[in-house]
């Protein structure tokens, strides 16, 4: 008896055990298998449209941004066409005044062609005269109808004033040319304003060489020459006569100007008279044209007027012309 009880024991110990081990295996399987709770799941859906809705957003702008920039591209391509248009125009205008210019350039030349012919010609004249009736004829007249081309050296005295430089220049630019046009060759050229001050200070005192190169280079160097000037000639003409007269010479200045600022007309002529002397045959040292640019002659004033008066007698007086133009272009 006592040995069957012992083994109905065993057997009760073991299938606990084994129904212990059975229910721990469970929950281990339920601990294993579970992953994210189900609040996560929402959290997760809600951001994803979140996302999905600032990329819908940033698609509109993009297209916004699309649209501007094809207007623009749009706007631009109009703008180019105006622009093409506008340039065609002013192709066409600039050929038709390119057109022009040349026509100019060539009567241009050709007046320059037969005016030094005709400067020649009354050189040719003044010699051949000389020569028939004696180096100290004399016309009847001590009045010259035009402007004396005999000269084998030319001075220019120019008004550099403020006027002169900023309204008349193109003309004065234009009778400089003029003016060595109708000397076809000479001996020696200079160029200085009314105060006396040179244009070439290498060339202070002395004879610039005449040649096409020199012309061309006073011209040049006269389009922005702008040094100061009291608007009176008679220091330019005083330094011009002591520097450059010699015995052997025949030397022509021409004074070029708009008006007088001086106090005396009379004071001026007679400064002039005391520096070109009169020579023993009657003429003067040097012979004086001058040339009256109407720069104030829409606003007539007493200047004017006075340069008118001065040059007119300085160039009776010294054997030479006076010569106003009506405009200044």
């Amino acid at each position: 008896m006592r040995t069957r009880s012992r083994d109905i024991e065993e057997f009760s110990v073991s299938f606990l055990d084994v129904i212990c081990c059975g229910f721990g295996a469970i929950i281990l399987l339920l601990m294993i298998t579970k992953t994210v709770e189900p609040v996560l799941l929402e959290k997760s859906v809600i951001n994803l449209e979140s996302l999905v809705a600032d990329r819908e957003n940033a698609v509109f702008e993009i297209k916004g941004q699309v649209r501007d920039l094809r207007r623009q591209v749009e706007d631009s391509e109009a703008q180019l066409d105006d622009n093409l248009i506008e340039l065609a125009l002013l192709q066409k205008q600039l050929s038709e005044i390119l057109g022009k210019f040349e026509t100019t350039e060539k009567l241009k030349e050709e007046e320059q062609t037969a005016t030094q012919k005709l400067a020649q010609a009354k050189q040719q004249l003044t010699d051949e005269m000389e020569r028939l009736l004696g180096v100290g004829f004399q016309r009847s007249s001590d009045l010259v109808g035009g402007i004396a081309v005999d000269s084998e050296y030319i001075i220019f005295v120019i008004d550099t004033s403020g006027s002169m430089f900023n309204v008349a220049w193109p003309q004065v630019l234009v009778k400089v040319e003029q003016t060595l046009a109708i000397y076809p060759t000479v001996k020696g050229i200079q160029v200085m304003n009314d105060m006396g001050e040179y244009m070439f200070g290498n060339y202070s005192g002395q004879w610039i060489p005449d040649s096409p190169a020199r012309r061309q280079a006073i011209v040049e160097r006269l389009r922005y020459w702008n040094p100061f000037s009291n608007s009176s000639p008679v220091e330019g003409i005083e330094a011009a006569i002591n520097t450059f007269y010699a015995e052997d010479k025949r030397i022509s200045i021409y004074v070029f100007g708009d008006d007088f600022t001086g106090n005396s007309i009379e004071e001026v002529v007679d400064r002039v008279d005391r520096v070109n002397l009169v020579r023993e045959d009657g003429r003067r040292l040097v012979r004086i044209n001058a040339v009256g640019f109407p720069v104030y002659l829409q606003r007539p004033s007493g200047r004017i007027y006075r340069f008118a008066a001065l040059m007119r007698e300085l160039a009776h007086r010294n054997d030479g012309t006076f010569v106003g133009l009506s405009e200044v272009q």
